[in-house]
């Protein structure tokens, strides 16, 4: 008979969640649920087994990439009926970031995990993000808002949460396609100076910059943050979306740099994914690990507390906290949905097996944020003067107030 141990167990697991999946098997056999099926897998291998008798979300997501097993069914349901196969909702958060990933935030891993993220394809990229290619959460105003706009409403936030005024100096740490450096030059009238680590965005933000004419106002550098000298510091400093890189390990060092490159009386806004619980490290059921080994080498994630401990103790300030989660939640089924739009053509630019790494991440993460088992914050902070005053106004009006 063909249904074997192994196979009996992952049925007889699914039979007593009454999950909504029909399995194919590789042999030619098949289990479909008395309810009937919103979700199917097909098991190329006997040893895809392992993700359904032993099953975690990062071993279901290692069996998808590796094509050990397709998913076939609406991804949000897939991700639902995923978390009560694996008991997600009670499993552990992680604790302990991986051995090794301490040294995937010096210098020389960062410059390597860097490359390995985001110097896949600019193509690539632009099928799903915005037309700005911004790589971080945006702002909604409603729910049913573009992803275009609402991009254009997170650029705005930071810059009018930053208080920029023309003639004033930003650094963008980790300028990604330079959304906010261009829209800062353009709008606010200020001089910009982005950094990168991945040589397709410095490329292409380098090409940006002649195009549109902005040599004077706009630079782009090849370089780590903590390269940069800090003999002419800048009036406002903006971090979108490269907190995650830097590491517990690096967090008081990352915010004295902030402090050496930032003027007195100047203001820093950090823009990152955070932990949920102060003893979390990342997301939970084998999730952190499928991350470092496909998506983010080096990544870590710290709580809130610990973002403005760290910071205040190197001299800022902190000025206002504000969480982006349900944002980012959006914004990555935004992604999703625009990858899967696209998918012959994200095959031709990756390849099948980075076409899935890209897409299971991405809706694992909107699926977690929701969830709330990780989120994000943009924390703003000051360098105070001197005397000790910070020159911020006294409400929050300036950027509160939602503009055309």
């Amino acid at each position: 008979m063909w249904m074997d141990r192994l196979v009996r167990r992952a049925i007889d697991r699914l039979e007593s969640r009454q999950l909504p999946v029909a399995v194919s098997f590789w042999n030619g056999g098949r289990y479909d649920p008395q309810g009937g099926a919103r979700v199917s897998l097909t098991l190329h291998a006997r040893r895809a087994l392992r993700a359904l008798v032993n099953p975690s979300l990062g071993a279901l997501a290692r069996a998808y990439v590796e094509q050990d097993i397709d998913i076939d069914g609406e991804l949000r349901e897939v991700l639902r009926v995923g978390e009560q196969l694996v008991d997600a909702g009670s499993a552990r958060d992680a604790t302990a970031p991986p051995l090794l990933s301490w040294v995937r935030q010096t210098r020389l891993g960062a410059r390597r995990s860097i490359g390995f993220h985001y110097d896949v394809s600019n193509d690539f990229f632009a099928l799903w993000l915005d037309r700005r290619r911004v790589y971080s959460s945006a702002y909604f105003r409603s729910p049913d808002e573009t992803l275009e706009r609402a991009q254009e409403h997170k650029l705005d936030l930071v810059c009018r949460k930053l208080a920029l005024a023309p003639g004033e100096r930003l650094l963008d740490i980790g300028c990604g396609w330079g959304g906010l450096i261009f829209w800062a030059a353009q709008r606010y009238g200020v001089r910009c100076l982005g950094i990168t680590l991945s040589q397709r965005q410095h490329d292409y933000v380098a090409e940006e910059i002649a195009r549109r004419g902005l040599s004077e106002r706009v630079d782009v550098r090849l370089t780590d943050y903590r390269e940069l000298p800090p003999a002419e510091p800048f009036d406002k400093i903006a971090s979108i979306g490269m907190f995650e890189h830097v590491g517990a390990r690096f967090l008081r060092s990352y915010f004295a740099r902030i402090v050496e490159l930032l003027k007195p009386g100047g203001l820093v806004l950090n823009h990152g994914i955070t932990a949920a619980n102060p003893a979390s490290t990342g997301v939970r059921s084998g999730v952190s690990e499928f991350i470092e080994d496909y998506v983010f080498p080096g990544g870590e994630l710290v709580h809130l507390a610990r973002v403005i401990e760290a910071s205040s103790a190197e001299g800022l300030e902190c000025v206002d906290v504000e969480s982006l989660r349900p944002h980012y939640a959006r914004t990555l089924w935004h992604w999703v949905d625009r990858l899967d739009a696209n998918a012959a053509r994200a095959r031709e630019f990756v390849g099948e097996k980075r076409y899935r790494v890209w897409r299971i991440y991405m809706a694992g993460s909107a699926h977690a944020f929701a969830r709330g088992w990780i989120t994000i914050h943009q924390v703003l902070a000051g360098r105070p003067l001197p005397d000790g005053s910070l020159p911020y106004p006294y409400t929050r009006g300036h950027f509160c107030s939602e503009p055309d």
